[in-house]
Order: C-alpha cells, then structure tokens, then sequence
C-alpha cells in the first residue's frame, strides 16, 4: 500500500524534485552520467513485467493494436513540430518536441489504463510493441522532422536504441520467463525504483538548465500541454472513427497520449544540446498528472453509466 502511495503522487515528487534542482543546481547537475543507466534500469524493469505471452497476444489484437502505434508514431511527432511552429519555439526547444513525440508509449500507461477501466492487456501490448518498434521508428522520425534544424545521425540513434531499450528489455522478458517466481516477489518494489530513475533524470535537465527557465520555461510548459491534450483527444477521436469500442479508444487515447519522455531525454542529452531534453523533462510530469485526472474522471463516468443500466 505504501509502495502504490508513493507512486501515485509521482506528480509531487517530481515538482519537489524540479524545484530543488532549480534553486540548488550544483546539487544534481553533476549526476548527468546516471541517466543513461537509469533508463537502462527502468527499461529492464518493463521487461520483467512483460513475458512471451504478452507479445504472443498481439496477434489476438491486430487491429487495435495496430491503429494504436501507427496513431502512437503518426500523430505526436508532427504534432510536435506544428506546435513548435506555431510557438515560434527556438531550434533547440522545437528539437525537444519533436523528441519527445517520436518516442516510444510512456510506461506509466499501463498503471494509468488500469484505473481508466480501459483494456490493459492491450494497453501492455501497445507499449511493448511501440517500444520496440521505436528502435527504428524515432531516429528514422527525428531525421526526417528535425533535419532542418540540425544534423541528425539516425543509425548511430538506432544503435543507441538497441542498447539502452531493445537489450535491457528482452533481458527482463527472459529472466521473467526463467525466473518468474522470483520476479513475482520484486514485483511491487519495480514502479517505486523506475520512479526513483524518473526523479533523477528530471532533477538533472532542470539543474542542467535552470539559468535558462525563467524564460523558457513558461512557453515549454505550454507546448507540451497543448502536445499531450492533442494526443489525447485526437487518439481517442482515431479509435472512436475507426469503430473501436468505448474501452479500446481509452487505452488508444492513453497510448498515444503518454511517451518515453525519460527516453527523449537520453536522446537530447546524447544527442542534442541540453534544452532539448526540457520539453521532454516538463512531459513526463505533465502527462502524469493529466493521465491521472482523465483516468479518475473515465472510471467515475462508467461507474455512472454502469449504474444507469442496472
């Protein structure tokens, strides 16, 4: 209980900890080293709550399951480079916001699927699929939306890819294949230390700029807002059109809503100059809490509709 406590106030940890990276910088922004590792970590936890079964069910969910990363990959990566345009954001805040939408599904989406009463098995499906898929998808993405504003190696992001995502989570796939009442056991303490990377990784970009948030700082904020309403309610739209059920376009709208912004991070950090990696940074606290909210709100809306039919 105190473990799930914990992780759902991740919204409050992570402006506590944006807070005190700002006012006290020199605290956190010798720890960028740590980032690329905590992802590795966060990526082999996702592994380990993953097992074959979950990719063998993909087949079952084609359909659904399809719409929802091509909805993941063809909606956020442009609706970043439109907002950021229509901003008039600086290269290296537009850069971000390309990142962060050409990223692989957030995480967190299957926690916040569960508590919108929307289809999990499907929703873990997504972003196993996404994730992996990603290895390819957001270098080839960012090379073609992000060229204009600096050179972009895509094979050398591939390669990085395949080390920080695609290798740590098919090893957690593996140990919890061969080891799985062993990792049935950790299992609860898995989102508190995936948490503990997040917490981090954020700490780190915002000690990394905080000469510079008082005046980017509001105009990000803006942008990601606008990023993460326009994948939610255009990816449940897409589902809603496409026929899909009222359970199915909630874990659609969640999927597409929610990115690896942890790992845009990396990539703006190895990549890119250290502004990049703030849209990324403000994502992954924004789509938290508006993840939550919509999340409460859909759940309270069946219990009503249920209620009326009974």
């Amino acid at each position: 209980m105190l473990l799930n406590t914990m992780t759902r106030l991740f919204p409050l940890w992570a402006v506590i900890f944006s807070t005190l990276a700002y006012f006290f910088p020199e605290s956190f922004d010798h720890l960028g080293y740590l980032i690329t590792p905590g992802l590795s970590l966060i990526m082999l936890f996702m592994g380990l709550t993953l097992s074959v079964t979950d990719f063998a069910r993909i087949k079952n969910r084609l359909p659904a399951l399809s719409a929802g990363v091509i909805l993941q990959f063809g909606i956020m990566p442009f609706a970043g480079l439109l907002i950021a345009q229509f901003l008039s954001l600086p290269a290296d805040l537009t850069i971000g916001m390309i990142l962060a939408g050409s990223v692989a599904g957030g995480t967190a989406s299957n926690v916040l699927c569960y508590l919108a009463r929307g289809d999990v098995a499907l929703s873990i499906s997504m972003t196993a699929a996404s994730t992996l898929i990603g290895a390819f998808a957001t270098p080839l993405l960012i090379s073609l939306l992000a060229h204009q504003y600096i050179e972009v190696e895509p094979l050398a992001m591939m390669w990085s890819l395949a080390r920080i995502v695609v290798l740590p989570v098919a090893l957690g796939v593996l140990i919890n294949h061969f080891c799985h009442g062993f990792v049935q056991k950790l299992n609860p303490l898995f989102p508190v230390c995936s948490m503990a990377s997040i917490l981090l990784v954020i700490a780190v970009v915002v000690a990394s700029n905080a000469q510079e948030l008082p005046e980017i700082g509001l105009i990000t904020i803006l942008a990601v807002a606008l990023h993460n309403g326009t994948g939610l309610s255009l990816g449940y739209l897409a589902a809603h059109l496409s026929g899909f059920d009222r359970k199915t376009c909630k874990t659609v709208a969640i999927e597409v809503g929610m990115q690896n912004s942890g790992l845009a991070v990396v990539l703006a950090t190895k990549f890119f100059m250290p502004a990049a990696a703030l849209p990324a940074t403000f994502f992954s606290i924004w789509h938290n809490i508006t993840g939550s909210v919509l999340a409460a709100w859909w759940a309270k809306k069946d219990t009503v509709i249920q209620t009326g039919e009974r």
